[in-house]
């Protein structure tokens, strides 16, 4: 055995077993036999250590992966556009861009596919996270028959870590019970920072460094004002440096997939204001721009005579807006433009930091500009981005209002200096949207046209021997390629074998193909001959050149009753056909002159549908037509104390949209001050605190109203039983309640809110029990967070009226994620 353990250490006999399984069809690799000997006593035994396998080839390059968020094709000054962003435009120097590269419309959907190399419903990512369903293709959360990139990367050596937005957890596993195996740190991950939500506070942000609930600071180490966006930048920096101290050794796998810009566009003043005058003949005239400018680029193949496609019909020109909201509508679109060009420099520092450690030349990036289209989400312009997502009624005129009461100052009568900080959640008029997708039509969440799927790729950097390092070339990239093509080309670039078999359970095929071939070749043939597209009804088929599909039936920039989804029939919907070949914008329509050519295109949709489990056609848009099958929390009552806090909203009780009773048992000092439970956030939320002893509840509509009560009198000293029952006379969406507050079965205070909010306050805000962590919910100790309780709080006692006759309100549109 000593001889044959000595030939296997020197590399002179290879165990039948590696023969057979460590070409990486089946993971993990089999355990390298012992080159030891074990005998009865030391002197008879001898130690050598196991040499590991490298399986990968000596030159595997690092590879950084840069994912933005809701940005367009046309808004970055390197592809026409008006805003800064020298990052890209320095790796484009560097490297390579693709001009037909594609997304999904929607988040989840998109980076499911790009870690794993597959179709989105193929990995149960059909629709957000919270809006899963019960069907295959629907799930909400990646499958173990899918193996992530990270996963399999791991296992050749790869140290892996993922900075920013997850997504791709159930909304009702993010809480501190887990399960785990789904987030981040479960699906290959070694380390990760960021936030689990589709969005979260640029201030204030819900973050988790691997599976702990952490708080970010105030202010960074320098004293300057905390940002999502430059943290993500400065923890990408440090772990890069531990990498380098501990395992320098070992290739690197990052994922880099910051907030931003998704809403709410937060950002400092003094950056947004470098925009000013930018803008201010409107969202037409920056779209006119923009096509202009498209047209002069070689990377685009636009005529010089080409003319665009029109403004959706539902969004208003700007002629149309009145002088007195223009400044609004301006400075919501300076501040996404400060946003964007933030972030794209904070990327930035992670490149600098590669060309300081002397890696830059060994790492391989894939910068993708944005998970999908510029988003509509902000409808009319808004200072709390979920107003539009819960329907709620309102106007221009009415946020204009509140900003001016809450915010309005004696140098700032109006309040708009308030936007674009932690006190608002705003986000741009989808106008402003539709103009950053130049040249494309519509926005994020319509997958049949482009302005919601086609995105701007740039590679650079070291591709291994095989293809060495990219060669600068402006020539665009103009083979049809789509986001499940980044994980087949890494693992053709590295001379990996997609798992068959991954930890005991067998795998699905890997959807996409190598990109890998283009390059050094920028006119090759395109390799991806077929690809489909959907999102909540809206879809398409991509095969050899043409295109056809059918919008769907919501409007984003639009509020779609439940009644007309319910009313809606996937069969009867108006397909279009397009030749990409001649037509790079969808802008002539030839369904009318070869119908059969439409007809197959049709059928060719069915059938990937059906074998990509995105049958039923639309399942994401099941919850807003049947919001009983929402998923929730199952309990109808809960016992909490102090130990409960970051209670995502999605797993707490519906405290602000269904009739409830909280009960508190608590031991006041006298004079007491803090919160004694909050719900949400600034942008909307309710509380229950106690300043100088008095007792006040307060419900945050959304920034429009804010509805208070108080009691007359301090709480005296001792044990007291705080009562907040919170009554719906009438169970329907937007309806009134009433909120009676006792101390001691004595009616200390009470109010009616005039209009709840149906579904959801916040993206990512939670309950908190003593505490308000996050962005306060009431501007009356906004300059003092968490605001903790003073006094002793044993329980918190929450029970839902009549849980057998539960309303259902809407869930908030599609868009919401």
């Amino acid at each position: 055995m000593f001889a044959i353990a000595t030939s296997l250490l020197f590399g002179s006999i290879t165990p039948p077993v590696l023969a057979q399984t460590a070409d990486g069809k089946e993971l993990p690799f089999p355990p390298v036999p012992s080159a030891s000997t074990a005998n009865e006593t030391l002197q008879e035994s001898e130690m050598i250590r196991r040499e590991e396998p490298n399986y990968l080839p000596a030159d595997a390059p690092n590879i950084l992966i840069i994912l933005l968020d809701d940005v367009g094709f046309g808004q970055a000054e390197a592809f026409g556009g008006e805003i800064h962003a020298p990052t890209i435009q320095r790796l484009w120097d560097e490297g390579i861009a693709y001009n037909t590269f594609h997304t999904t419309a929607l988040c989840s959907p998109t980076r499911a596919s790009l870690l794993t190399g597959r179709d989105q419903h193929n990995v149960h990512s059909g629709t957000t996270t919270q809006r899963a369903l019960d069907w295959d293709g629907y799930m909400g959360s990646i499958p173990k028959t899918t193996a992530t990139l990270p996963e399999v990367l791991r296992e050749y050596g790869y140290k892996t870590a993922a900075f920013g937005k997850w997504h791709n957890t159930l909304a009702n596993e993010t809480t501190a019970m887990g399960p785990f195996d789904r987030w981040p740190t479960g699906h290959g991950f070694d380390y990760f920072y960021g936030f689990n939500a589709g969005e979260t506070s640029q201030y204030e942000p819900r973050l988790f460094e691997n599976t702990t609930a952490i708080e970010p600071p105030h202010e960074f180490p320098d004293g300057s004002p905390y940002h999502l966006s430059e943290d993500m930048a400065n923890q990408t920096i440090t772990w890069l440096r531990q990498r380098k101290a501990y395992t320098p050794d070992k290739p690197f796998f990052i994922y880099w997939a910051p907030g931003a810009a998704h809403g709410p566009h937060h950002i400092f003043g003094e950056l947004a204001d470098k925009y000013k005058g930018r803008f201010d003949d409107g969202w037409d005239a920056l779209r006119a721009r923009t096509f202009e400018n498209q047209k002069g680029l070689p990377w685009l193949p636009l005529a010089a005579d080409a003319v665009d496609t029109p403004r959706p019909e539902e969004m208003k020109a700007w002629t149309e807006i009145p002088d007195e909201e223009r400044d609004f509508q301006i400075r919501l679109m300076e501040l996404y433009a400060a946003f964007v060009e933030d972030v794209d420099t904070q990327a930035g520092k992670i490149v600098d930091e590669l060309e300081a450690e002397d890696l830059l030349d060994e790492t391989l990036i894939f910068y993708v500009w944005g998970d999908n289209g510029a988003s509509a989400d902000g409808r009319d312009g808004s200072i709390s981005e979920l107003l539009a997502q819960n329907q709620i009624p309102n106007t221009v005129e009415e946020q204009l209002q509140a900003l001016s009461e809450q915010f309005g100052t004696e140098e700032d009568p109006s309040g708009l200096s308030a936007l674009g900080t932690a006190k608002t959640d705003n986000m741009y008029n989808a106008a402003w949207a539709w103009a950053g997708d130049a040249p494309f039509r519509y926005t994020k969440m319509i997958a049949s046209h482009f302005g919601g799927t086609r995105n701007p790729l740039v590679i650079s950097g070291y591709a291994g021997s095989k293809y060495g390092k990219i060669t600068a070339d402006s020539t665009p990239r103009a083979q049809f390629h789509h986001v499940n093509d980044i994980a087949p080309t890494i693992y053709e670039i590295l001379g990996i074998t997609p798992p068959e078999e991954f930890y005991g359970v067998v795998q699905d095929p890997i959807d996409g193909v190598s990109m890998a071939y283009t390059f050094n070749k920028p006119d090759a043939p395109g390799q991806k001959k077929i690809q489909y597209f959907e999102n909540n009804g809206s879809r398409g088929i991509y095969f050899d050149g043409w295109y056809a599909c059918t919008f769907g039936p919501l409007i984003p920039w639009e509020t779609t009753s439940s009644k007309d989804l319910e009313d809606w029939d996937s069969r009867d919907d108006v397909w279009e056909l397009y030749d990409l070949t001649t037509d790079f914008t969808q802008q002539n329509d030839l369904a009318d002159q070869k119908p059969e050519i439409l007809e197959m295109m049709k059928q060719l949709f069915l059938q990937e549908a059906e074998e990509n489990k995105v049958f039923p056609i639309g399942g994401g848009l099941w919850t807003s037509i049947h919001p009983e099958d929402r998923l929730e929390n199952p309990y109808k009552s809960w016992t909490f104390d102090t130990s409960t806090t970051r209670m995502p909203e999605f797993t707490a009780p519906g405290l602000g949209r269904e009739s409830n009773t909280v009960t508190i048992d608590v031991d006041l000092n006298g004079n007491d001050s803090g919160v004694l439970y909050a719900l949400g956030g600034s942008s909307g939320g309710l509380t229950l605190f106690m300043k100088d002893g008095k007792l006040k509840y307060e419900y945050n509509m959304m920034l429009l109203d804010r509805y208070t009560a108080e009691s007359a009198a301090p709480i005296e000293d001792g044990n007291h039983t705080i009562e907040v029952k919170t009554t719906f006379p009438i169970p329907k969406p937007l309806a009134r309640a009433k909120v009676t507050i006792k101390v001691d079965g004595e009616k200390v205070a009470k109010t009616w809110v005039k209009r709840t909010v149906p579904s959801a306050f916040t993206a990512s805000e939670t309950f908190d029990v003593g505490t308000d962590l996050g962005s306060p919910v009431s501007l009356d100790y906004a300059d003092n967070p968490p605001f903790p309780f003073t006094g002793k709080i044993k329980t918190v006692k929450v029970e839902l009226e009549n849980p057998e006759a539960r309303h259902f309100f809407p869930l908030p549109s599609p868009s919401f994620e």
